[in-house]
């Protein structure tokens, strides 16, 4: 834990907006940059209204971001982009197409691969303007500085950290997410809250983080129910954006612990959407870190609106229930993970130390096969 002396750093992209239609200002504030060449990284979805963006000039459209982007899917993007060489480059989808356009934004014509900038600090500047529209309420990447990849040949994610791949500009219109299915709300709107929580009870944990953190956290727990029931419902389409910036911020400074890193083979291995693989697992994370975080995981359940405990079958039991009844699948077995791929599932996971070291609580192989045993 961190005092309210220790150091600590919040980058946010200089412009920031958030509330509902704003996302054609994007167009005015291109046209007052003078920008002439934008590409758009998108999913399919997306890309068939990039047209609600008002851009200016010529836009070339990037529309084929994979739910979790791997290499190849980088490699393609990056050549479209020394096609179209953009002036400026929007993120605009889920993380995965954020995360994309961040690495697009800094890699072409800077002599980097993607190899060369893996880790804190190494990309080498960036030359276009970038800006970021999430369509979800999960990642809270349009806020923060990371940006994350599969590599198919290892089967982990490369983490690239720059401030290079801050935006320029950040617009939160959640207008944008009202399309999104219940089940895909369901798992975002966890995977925002995991980022919270996980911020919350992290090693690392800092008093002005926890701020944030505390409020992502009753935000989903005061609205995630109603944007699933209600996808056009405003005022919860509105505080789970502001919970998905919230858990961006706590990326940043404090990042995850063990809910992602026991999460990351599930979408690595079997291709399951992040924001589902972080619901499925948050309970048992939770629940193991709960011994050494008694009053905050408390705290936890508390701000979610469930009955506040550090017991730890109470505390799987609750956030299990709550996960459950928002629709979301609990069980790995039904998402198609075969039983034999658990104990390398539990090697890879137990390998990710970058998240694994900030844990509250040191957690071994075994008793990250014994949560996937419990979760099959």
């Amino acid at each position: 834990m961190m005092s309210y002396a220790t150091p600590i750093e919040i980058p946010r992209p200089p412009v920031l907006m958030v509330g509902t239609g704003l996302a054609p200002r994007l167009g005015r504030w291109a046209r007052e940059q003078g920008i002439a060449r934008t590409l758009v990284v998108s999913d399919a979805f997306n890309a068939a209204r990039v047209a609600q963006l008002d851009l200016p000039g010529e836009v070339t459209v990037f529309g084929e971001v994979k739910p979790e982007p791997d290499v190849p899917n980088l490699e393609k993007a990056l050549a479209l982009a020394e096609q179209a060489k953009p002036e400026l480059v929007v993120g605009f989808g889920g993380g995965s197409a954020m995360d994309l356009a961040k690495l697009v934004a800094v890699l072409p014509g800077s002599g980097q691969m993607i190899h060369d900038v893996v880790g804190p600090d190494k990309v080498a500047g960036r030359r276009v303007k970038l800006a970021q529209l999430p369509t979800t309420a999960g990642t809270g990447s349009e806020g923060g500085i990371r940006a994350l990849v599969t590599d198919p040949a290892t089967q982990n994610k490369l983490a690239v950290q720059s401030l290079h791949m801050l935006a320029d500009i950040a617009i939160i219109d959640p207008e944008l997410t009202m399309t999104v299915p219940p089940a895909v709300t369901a798992a975002t709107g966890v995977d925002a809250m995991a980022h919270c929580v996980e911020a919350f009870t992290s090693k690392k944990a800092h008093p002005l983080i926890d701020l944030y953190a505390l409020e992502g956290i009753r935000l989903v727990g005061r609205f995630l129910k109603r944007a699933v029931a209600d996808g056009h419902d405003a005022e919860a389409r509105a505080g789970l954006a502001i919970a998905s910036l919230y858990g961006g911020y706590c990326l940043g400074p404090v990042n995850t612990t063990a809910g992602h890193a026991v999460a990351y083979p599930l979408g690595t291995r079997h291709h399951i959407p992040h924001g589902l693989a972080c619901a499925l697992i948050f309970p048992h994370t939770l629940a193991f870190n709960a011994p050494a975080m008694p009053e905050k995981t408390a705290l936890v359940l508390e701000a979610l609106g469930l009955p506040p405990s550090a017991d730890v079958a109470a505390v799987r039991d609750v956030t299990h229930r709550f996960c459950a009844d928002l629709g979301v699948e609990m069980k790995l077995s039904a998402l198609g993970v075969p039983e034999a791929d658990l104990e390398s599932m539990a090697t890879e996971a137990h390998a990710i130390r970058r998240l694994l070291d900030n844990n509250p609580r040191d957690i071994s192989r075994d008793e990250i096969l014994a949560m996937y045993r419990t979760a099959f």
